[in-house]
Formats: C-alpha cells, sequence, structure tokens
C-alpha cells in the first residue's frame, strides 16, 4: 500500500466519481460478493482520506475499484490510475523543466500533459501549418507550444483563442459546467507572459470561437490544434473550423478527455472516433490525441 498525496483537481474526480458510484449495479450488472466488498470497504476508506487530500492504492497491479455512471444514454466508468515505475524523459530535458517552473502557476495542465505538448509540436514539425490553442486560461501551455514552435517549427505562428470570460456553450452533456467557469484570466495576463518569455511568434485572439474570433485566424492550414474548452458544444464548433484546415498527419488533441467532469468532451472524441476521419490514442494523463488520417 502506497499514502498517496492528490492534487486539488485530483481530489475533484475521486469525489465525483464516488458520487456516482450509487449508479454501479444498474450499469455494470451483479458482481461477486468479495469484489463488491472490496470496492465498498475501499471506497470507504478513500471517502475518509480524501478529506485530508489523501488516498490508498495498491501496488500490486490490480485494478482500483471502478466507479460508474450514466450520462445522455451513455455509460462512463472511471479508476484511480497509478503507474509505477514509467519512462519519465521530462525528468532529464532542461529546456522542458525550466519552462515548466515559468509557466506552472499560469496552466491548470499538470507536468505530463504539458511535456506532452511540448513534444506533439516537435512530431508536426514537417505538418504545413499553424499552431492553434483554444481555451488558454492564463497562457501557460501556450508558452511551451510557442517555445516548442520556435524551436522545431520556426516559421509558423501560434494562435491563442479564448473568450477570457470563462467557459461558454455548456449544455446538457456538460452536467459539471452551466458557464463562465475558468474566467480568473485576461488578454493583457497572456500577453504579459508572452512577453517576459520573449516569445514573438504569439498571437491572442479574443471572443468565442469561431463564433466572433474564427476570422481573426489568419491561416489557411493548421498542424496541431490544442482545444482545452471543457465542454461539449464549444469543443464541436471548433473541430468543425479546424478539421478542414488539417491536413493528413496533423493532430487535434483534447486536454479534458479523461476527466469524469468532462463528459461532453469524453462523448464528442468517442464520436469523432467513430467518424473514420481519425486514428484515435487515449494517453492514460487524460489527453486524447486524434490525428488525421
Amino acid at each position: 500500500m502506497l499514502e498517496l498525496e492528490l492534487t486539488e483537481l485530483e481530489q475533484e474526480t475521486l469525489v465525483a466519481t464516488e458520487q456516482q458510484s450509487g449508479d454501479l449495479q444498474s450499469v455494470k450488472g451483479a458482481a461477486s460478493k468479495p469484489a463488491s466488498l472490496r470496492r465498498f470497504l475501499s471506497s470507504t476508506l478513500n471517502r475518509f482520506l480524501n478529506r485530508f487530500g489523501y488516498a490508498f492504492v495498491r501496488l500490486d497491479g490490480e485494478r482500483q475499484p471502478t466507479m460508474f455512471s450514466w450520462e445522455g444514454g451513455r455509460p462512463y466508468a472511471y479508476e484511480h490510475i497509478l503507474v509505477p515505475d514509467t519512462f519519465s524523459p521530462w525528468a532529464i530535458d532542461d529546456t522542458f523543466l525550466a519552462l515548466w517552473e515559468k509557466v506552472r502557476n499560469h496552466t491548470l495542465a499538470d507536468l505530463y500533459r504539458c511535456y506532452e505538448l511540448r513534444e506533439l509540436v516537435r512530431e508536426v514539425a514537417h505538418i504545413p501549418g499553424d499552431i492553434l490553442e483554444v481555451g488558454v486560461w492564463r497562457g501557460g501551455t501556450g508558452v511551451l507550444l510557442a517555445a516548442a514552435a520556435a524551436q522545431w517549427k520556426p516559421g509558423s505562428s501560434v494562435w491563442l483563442c479564448d473568450t477570457f470570460e470563462g467557459v461558454v456553450k455548456a449544455g446538457p452533456h456538460d452536467p459539471s459546467y452551466s458557464g463562465g467557469e475558468h474566467s480568473d484570466t485576461s488578454r493583457a495576463i497572456v500577453e504579459g507572459l508572452m512577453s517576459r518569455m520573449g516569445l514573438d511568434n504569439v498571437t491572442v485572439v479574443v471572443g468565442t470561437f469561431p463564433d466572433e474570433s474564427g476570422g481573426a485566424v489568419e491561416c489557411n492550414a493548421i498542424s496541431l490544434c490544442h482545444i482545452d474548452v471543457d465542454v461539449y458544444q464549444s469543443a464541436a464548433d471548433i473541430v468543425g473550423w479546424a478539421l478542414p484546415r488539417m491536413e493528413r498527419g496533423a493532430i487535434m488533441v483534447f486536454d479534458d478527455y479523461g476527466f469524469s467532469t468532462c463528459k461532453g468532451i469524453t462523448r464528442l472524441v468517442d464520436e469523432l472516433r467513430d467518424s473514420g476521419d481519425w486514428q484515435y490514442i487515449y494517453n492514460l494523463n487524460k489527453h486524447a490525441i486524434l490525428i488525421r488520417r
């Protein structure tokens, strides 16, 4: 057993999934009594420990208890995932670590997703087109994308688009959102960060994308699109704008695919996967990566 300290976001996810665990039998069907007892005891213990920011998890390779829910006619399953002894290239990437220390308070993405975003720029270095991020918050991941573009994709532009008024277009597929979340930011905060980092390949665009601001993104090709908008319809509209501008091999990455609080994004990505237009990768760091066929 390992005493594991949880981040605030992980705490929220754990609480949300445990609250949904009452749907377990209706979604999954009857389970064996020993397995059900283990799940009950584990959930009870972790509910108590979570009050103090901790959880007990097993390190013997067994899966953690599964929490089920049913939203919009679709089943969802969540487990607390721990992958010990993994290859960690970021630990010896001094360039990335230096950037991370400067932007970590400007992003809600963790170190692992931030490292992956930076590396994805390298993967599309040979693909024509600019880089688009919609859902910028305070600019942390935008810095990583722009710095990586300057290193591996010189000549390309990085477009950072946000309402700077919080989440928009929350709807029936997004039960955890009502609109306006993550509004604690501004264009000045993002542009100030870019200036301090010495990045001149960035354009910050204000407004709901693409409804109000799509016309301001002056590019005909997108090689990498990072979508971090939390809700279904907002993300779907971004996909509709970006897809015709993405050629084979271009990458679209969704920040919110693995979160129990962002079921609308999970639904959308699964729909896109079924369309046949994309190759699909689910990374356990909570990214969904779609590669244009």
